[in-house]
C-alpha cells in the first residue's frame, strides 16, 4: 500500500505540476488559458460571444468543469491583452466580480489574432476523451507570460511571475535579438511605487516592496490614495486601515472610498496630525505598502524549470524568431508551388498542348501526351514537374483556356517571383525581420500602455540602480551635438535615462563627462560618446600628434575618477594637437592583442614609410600621462590590424 500510495501522488503532483498550475515557456500559457482561446479561434467571426457559450465549447477540451473555464477566461479578459470584452467583467481595482457568464460577451481581440495564432506550425495533440484536436503549445509569437504574469500553485510547488510593460518588452526583445544588454522590472496594472532593488530577475529569493501612491489632499487633514499596490484592492486596503486604526497603530478620523474608474481612498486625519508621519504609519501597518515574492518557473521539455524573466524573454524572442521562420518557409513553399502550376499552365495553354489529347483513347495515352508536349520545356521550371502536376493540368477548364492571357500570366508569374524573392529576403535576415515584428506590434498596440508603476528606492537614493531606460541617446557628429531630442538630425547610440552620465571624446583630445540631456556640445565628429559608468575599468588608447607639426605620441589609460562637466585634457596641451586614432577596450588582456601600423607621409630620406606599434609595449596609466613618442617624422595616418573581440572604436 505504501508503494501504491507514494506512485499514486507523484503521479497527481506531476499532473497537477504539467496540467494545471504551471504555464509552458513556449506561450506562456496554463492548459486552461491555452483551451479557451483555442476554443474562442474556433468560434471567432468577428461578433462578441456569450461567455457561457465559450465555457461550454471549452469543455470539450478541459475535462475540469465550466467554474474552472469560466473563472479563468474572467482573468484572461480583466487584463485587457487578449480579449475583447463586453459586459460586467469586474473590477480589479474594487475586487468586485464579474457578472454570470450568460450575461457579459467576449471575442479575440485584434492583438490575439496577430500574434497567438498560425495554425499551419501549431503543434496538434488528440484531446482528453480523444474526439477533438487541440494545440499542444500556441504558436506565441510575443513574451505574454512576462505581459500578463502569473500565479499558480500546484503540489509541493508555486508559480508567481509578475507582470512587465508591453512597450518595454517590446523594446527588450528588440535588445535580446541584437544582443545588447537589457534589465526588466515588474509594472502593475494598479500603478503603485516600485522598490526593485532586491528583484534578482524575478527568481526564487527575489523581493519587490510596493508602495500606495499618496498625496496630501486639498483641504488641511486629508490624505488621497490614488494607486494601489499590486494585489490589493481598495475594499482590503480600507479594511487593513482601519485594522491598524483599531489597534492604535495609526490615527485617522474617517475614511471613504470613492473609487471608480480610478482609484480615490479618502483618508480623514484628526485635527493637529502630522501628515507625514502618518503617510510613514501607513506604510509600516497597513496593506499601502507590501512585499511580493516572485518565483518565475515554467514548463520546459514535460519539467519544471526555474528561469530568470531575462532568460524567459529571450527564450521568448528565440522562440518568435523560430515560428516566424516556420511561416515565412510554408509560405516560400506555397508561393514556389503557385508560381510552379502557372508556369506549366502557361507552358500547357501557350504551347497548345491540350490539343494533343483529344485523340487519346485512354487515360495513360493522355498522361504521355501531355508528358511528350512538355518535355521540350522543362529546363525553364524550377523543381522536378510529378505525375500529379500533369493530371492538374487535365483539369483545367475550356472556359480558362479560351480566356488565357499571355500577358496577364506573365505578370502574374513576375509577381509571384517578386513576392518569393521578398520572402527569401526576410528568411535570409531572419532576426532583422524578427525584430521588425517587435517594433509593428510596439507602434501598433503600444500606444496607452505606457509604465504606470514608478521606480524608487525606499529610505536611500538608489533610483538610477533600477530607472527603466526609456529614452535614446543619439549624436549628430556632424554639427557636434549629442542628446535625447535629436531624433530627427541625430543617429542612435544607446538607451539611457536622464540619471545617467554620457562621457566623450574629441578629436582635439579632450574628454568630458555629463548628464544625459535632450541635447548638449560634444564637439564635431567626436571620436567616442557613450554612456559612462563609475566603476568603468576599460583600457583607453589614444595615438595623438603633439601641436602641427609635433610628435607622434602614444598612451593607454584607465577613467579613474571624474567631475561632472569639467573639460579633461588628455594630450601634453599643445596647441593644433589631434588625435590620429582612438580605441576602447573592456580589458586588458583585449587591449594588449591589438596592434596599429603607422603610414608616414613620403620623404627622401626615408626607406621604411610604416611602422608597427603593438598596444601591449604601453603601460596603462591614468589619465594625465602624456604618453610616448612613436616617431617625430610626418605621419599620414594610423590604422588598425583586423578587430579583436571586445572593442569599441571611435
Amino acid at each position: 500500500m505504501d508503494d501504491l500510495y507514494g506512485d499514486w501522488f507523484l503521479d497527481y503532483a506531476s499532473y497537477v505540476i504539467l496540467e494545471r498550475a504551471v504555464p509552458h515557456i513556449n506561450d506562456g500559457l496554463k492548459p486552461v488559458q491555452r483551451r479557451i482561446l483555442h476554443s474562442m479561434d474556433e468560434l471567432e467571426d468577428g461578433r462578441y460571444n456569450k461567455v457561457a457559450n465559450v465555457v461550454g465549447n471549452t469543455m470539450k477540451y478541459h475535462p475540469h468543469g465550466d467554474a474552472s473555464i469560466g473563472d479563468a477566461m474572467v482573468q484572461i479578459g480583466q487584463k485587457d491583452l487578449l480579449i475583447d470584452t463586453q459586459g460586467n467583467w469586474g473590477n480589479t481595482l474594487t475586487g468586485d466580480n464579474a457578472a454570470a457568464p450568460r450575461y457579459i460577451e467576449a471575442r479575440l481581440s485584434k492583438f490575439a489574432l496577430d500574434v497567438v495564432y498560425s495554425p499551419k506550425v501549431t503543434e496538434w495533440a488528440a484531446s482528453y476523451d480523444g474526439r477533438n484536436k487541440e494545440p499542444v503549445t500556441l504558436p506565441m509569437k510575443f513574451p505574454l507570460l512576462l505581459a500578463q504574469g502569473v500565479e499558480g500553485i500546484a503540489v509541493g510547488l508555486s508559480c508567481r511571475i509578475l507582470p512587465h510593460n508591453f512597450v518595454e518588452l517590446c523594446d527588450a526583445s528588440v535588445a535580446a535579438l541584437r544582443g545588447e544588454d537589457y534589465n526588466l522590472l515588474p509594472d502593475f496594472p494598479t500603478g503603485g511605487i516600485m522598490d526593485a532593488t532586491d528583484y534578482n530577475g524575478g527568481l526564487r529569493g527575489g523581493r519587490v516592496r510596493v508602495r500606495a501612491k499618496i498625496d496630501e489632499g486639498a483641504k488641511k487633514n486629508i490624505l488621497v490614495i490614488t494607486e494601489i499596490p499590486y494585489g490589493t484592492t481598495t475594499g482590503g486596503l480600507m479594511d487593513s486601515i482601519v485594522a491598524a486604526n483599531e489597534k492604535g497603530k495609526i490615527k485617522i478620523a474617517r475614511v471613504d472610498d470613492n473609487t471608480a474608474e480610478k482609484v480615490e481612498i479618502v483618508v480623514q486625519l484628526p485635527s493637529g496630525t502630522d501628515t507625514e508621519q502618518t503617510i510613514q504609519a501607513l506604510y509600516a501597518f497597513t496593506d499601502c505598502e507590501v512585499s511580493l515574492s516572485p518565483n518565475a518557473v515554467v514548463i520546459e521539455d514535460d519539467k519544471p524549470k526555474f528561469y530568470s524573466v531575462n532568460d524567459l524573454l529571450k527564450a521568448s524572442a528565440e522562440n518568435t524568431k523560430k515560428i516566424l521562420g516556420q511561416e515565412l518557409n510554408i509560405l516560400l513553399g506555397e508561393l514556389e508551388s503557385k508560381w510552379h502550376f502557372s508556369s506549366l499552365e502557361k507552358i500547357f495553354i501557350e504551347n497548345r498542348i491540350y490539343r494533343k489529347i483529344e485523340e487519346a483513347e485512354t487515360w495513360e495515352q493522355v498522361m504521355a501526351n501531355i508528358w511528350k508536349g512538355l518535355k521540350p520545356h522543362l529546363g525553364i521550371l524550377r523543381r522536378e514537374v510529378t505525375d500529379d502536376d500533369v493530371a492538374r493540368l487535365t483539369e483545367i477548364k475550356i472556359k480558362r483556356i479560351s480566356k488565357f492571357n499571355s500577358f496577364e500570366a506573365d505578370e502574374h508569374i513576375a509577381e509571384l517571383e517578386k513576392e518569393i524573392d521578398q520572402v527569401n529576403k526576410y528568411l535570409k535576415q531572419l532576426t532583422k525581420f524578427t525584430i521588425s515584428h517587435y517594433e509593428q506590434l510596439k507602434k501598433t498596440y503600444g500606444a496607452g500602455r505606457e509604465r504606470k508603476t514608478e521606480i524608487s528606492s525606499f529610505n536611500r537614493v538608489a533610483a538610477a540602480e533600477v530607472i527603466v531606460q526609456g529614452e535614446t541617446l543619439y549624436l549628430n557628429a556632424k554639427e557636434g551635438f549629442a542628446g535625447t531630442s535629436l531624433k530627427r538630425e541625430g543617429e542612435p547610440i544607446c538607451k539611457c535615462s536622464p540619471l545617467d552620465d554620457v562621457i566623450f571624446f574629441t578629436r582635439e583630445g579632450t574628454m568630458s563627462v555629463t548628464k544625459a540631456a535632450p541635447k548638449f556640445f560634444v564637439g564635431k565628429n567626436p571620436h567616442y560618446v557613450n554612456l559612462f559608468k563609475k566603476d568603468d575599468t576599460a583600457v583607453y588608447t589614444l595615438i595623438y600628434r603633439d601641436g602641427r607639426q609635433g610628435c607622434l605620441m602614444a598612451k593607454r589609460f584607465r577613467i579613474g575618477g571624474i567631475t561632472r562637466d569639467k573639460e579633461y585634457q588628455l594630450t601634453k596641451g599643445t596647441p593644433g594637437s589631434y588625435v590620429l586614432y582612438f580605441i576602447r577596450h573592456e580589458t586588458e588582456e583585449d587591449s594588449n592583442a591589438q596592434t596599429v601600423i603607422v603610414h608616414l607621409k613620403p620623404a627622401l630620406y626615408l626607406r621604411n614609410l610604416t611602422i608597427k606599434f603593438p598596444f601591449n609595449s604601453l603601460a596603462i596609466k591614468g589619465r594625465e600621462s602624456q604618453g610616448n613618442i612613436i616617431t617625430k617624422h610626418a605621419v599620414d595616418r594610423v590604422v588598425r590590424e583586423p578587430k579583436t573581440v571586445g572593442e569599441a572604436e571611435g
